[in-house]
């Protein structure tokens, strides 16, 4: 890909990009009809969307809200896959890999959220001591 936009030179950008690639393929092996196959197409969608659109957004406060979203749309995702195995749609081996992308996903995410929060935006929680509390 020839980045012409901003978005597409972040690195977690098109990491996302290889999530919902993915997440579609895996989506297209479960065979059972689940709201949870839908609903993790849309969140692992959100989740490039939003980063494209708070990368250009001028304001620090924007900017952040729409990362934001993203990060949370990342997380929903991991919860997708959790679901996914729940029901018994898919074992937990077939997801590892799509948790992985997402816990890197997310941890870039916050060092941009912290980022921006020492440029003044709202603080933002800390993710990676929270899980490396667990």
């Amino acid at each position: 890909m020839n980045p012409r936009f901003d978005h597409e030179k972040l690195t977690v950008y098109r990491h996302s990009l290889k999530f919902v690639t993915w997440a579609t393929e895996l989506i297209a092996q479960v065979k059972d009809r689940a709201a949870v196959k839908d609903q993790l197409d849309r969140a692992s969608t959100s989740v490039p969307l939003n980063m494209a659109e708070g990368n250009g957004k001028f304001g620090v406060r924007d900017r952040g809200g729409f990362i934001e979203i993203a990060r949370g749309s990342a997380l929903e995702c991991a919860a997708g896959l959790d679901v996914l195995v729940a029901k018994e749609l898919c074992a937990p081996s077939a997801v590892a890999v799509g948790k992985e992308q997402l816990f890197e996903i997310v941890s870039v995410l916050v060092g941009l959220l912290a980022n921006l929060t020492s440029r003044g935006a709202e603080p933002v929680a800390d993710y990676l001591s929270s899980v490396q509390e667990e």
